[in-house]
């Protein structure tokens, strides 16, 4: 969708170089339409002294200055209260993932008014083939559709929609591309994993606990996984050092197929994952501090907000209860461990994995075990937020920028 930036509501009018006629002086008038009473006693008296003209002046200069005031006091108003009726949205297809968030500004955060998430599959078999198949594509072409009703009904007037790993590999990205345009509407722009990962930190930092050092903030996709490491002395987060690893849930899943449930073969696929995440990995680790301060860990992830669920041993999923908890990683390691010695019917068992994720949440366990490894904090944030949230915040501050200069 385009930008919809309402009209300015000054606009120059008149003509220039022409001189008005000369006519009458009127009484001047007050903010409210009523003459202004300094000069209704000046013209009472014959002849004011120069002391009640000089006050009756000054009476007569502040009028305009005070109107002037309060228009640009409605002004101001009028534009805040714009911007908090506008609404904005960000819509994050990933791998395995299609994600909405729509919102209107509030203060320094914003509230969410709708929200969408369904699980499309779109890098399904990408691993093997190279392609997106027509399955995944038409899965992932209806939730764009729902999404699209959803921003017609909302009245959004500015969004970005992005899509990640699948669609930067896929050699059919481009078309699929095309056609989500034509039948949806939608058109998505392929970001790079630099601008994944920049995103993920814009949209979660906030949950990043105090302490010394820098912090290393993380997110598990369905076709890639994005290390990022922080500074938090500033404001705002300085990204010192990233990467992004072409291992996520999805593609780590099928490029280590289980042979069978027996308890030998599910350890070896698990050792095989951890090897192969640990080995992208090195180059990044080899460029970490060795002191690292505090060790400060933040996922933004279905894996870590899973995790988190089977954690806090919750029936059904609940994002109040997750969002911005703090939890041991080694009680997380002890999660992860369980859930690899378990086939998938073992791990559907748990309310908030179930069918849909039971397949997939393995290979999250195998790259967040290889993350502890890097990087040895002792406690790990969890982000129900991430790139959605920084997209949101992102299109909120360029806007309110624009507007600024508009008026």
């Amino acid at each position: 969708m385009g930008e919809n930036i309402a009209p300015s509501p000054h606009k120059a009018r008149g003509r220039k170089g022409r001189k008005s006629p000369r006519r009458k002086k009127a009484a001047p008038r007050a903010a409210n339409g009523q003459p202004a009473s300094a000069n209704v006693a000046a013209r009472s008296a014959k002849r004011p002294s120069q002391n009640a003209r000089a006050t009756a002046d000054a009476a007569y200069q502040a009028q305009p200055e005070m109107a002037g005031a309060e228009e640009a006091k409605e002004s101001a108003l009028s534009r805040r209260n714009w911007f908090e009726r506008t609404a904005y949205a960000a819509l994050d297809l990933g791998t395995n993932n299609c994600r909405l968030l729509i919102a209107k500004a509030g203060g320094d955060d914003f509230t969410v008014v709708d929200a969408f998430s369904r699980v499309v599959r779109l890098g399904e078999g990408l691993t093997s083939t190279g392609r997106m198949s027509d399955e995944a594509m038409d899965r992932a072409v209806e939730a764009l559709s729902v999404c699209a009703e959803k921003l017609k009904k909302r009245n959004v007037v500015l969004a970005r929609s992005v899509a990640t790993e699948a669609c930067r590999q896929a050699v059919n990205g481009a078309q699929f591309i095309e056609r989500v345009k034509r039948e949806t509407g939608i058109h998505l722009d392929i970001i790079s994993p630099k601008e994944e990962a920049r995103l993920a930190v814009m949209g979660c930092h906030a949950l990043l606990e105090e302490g010394e050092g820098p912090a290393l903030i993380f997110d598990i996709g369905g076709g890639s996984t994005e290390l990022v490491l922080v500074s938090t002395d500033g404001v705002v987060p300085e990204i010192l050092d990233w990467v992004s690893v072409p291992w996520g849930v999805v593609s780590l899943t099928e490029s280590e197929r289980q042979d069978s449930d027996d308890p030998d073969s599910l350890a070896a696929t698990y050792q095989a994952m951890r090897d192969k995440v640990s080995a992208s990995f090195a180059e990044f680790a080899a460029r970490l501090p060795k002191d690292g301060g505090h060790h400060r860990l933040l996922g933004t992830s279905g894996t870590v907000t899973t995790l988190a669920s089977v954690y806090l041993k919750l029936q059904s999923y609940d994002r109040r209860a997750v969002d911005g908890l703090h939890l041991p990683t080694e009680a997380m390691r002890a999660i992860s461990r369980e859930l690899a010695s378990r086939p998938i019917k073992g791990r559907a068992e748990f309310p908030t994995i179930g069918h849909e994720r039971a397949d997939l949440v393995v290979a999250g366990c195998a790259i967040l075990e290889s993350i502890f490894d890097i990087w040895p904090g002792e406690r790990l944030g969890v982000a129900d937020r991430g790139i959605r949230e920084g997209i949101l915040r992102a299109l909120m501050a360029s806007d309110a920028k624009r507007r600024n200069r508009r008026n």
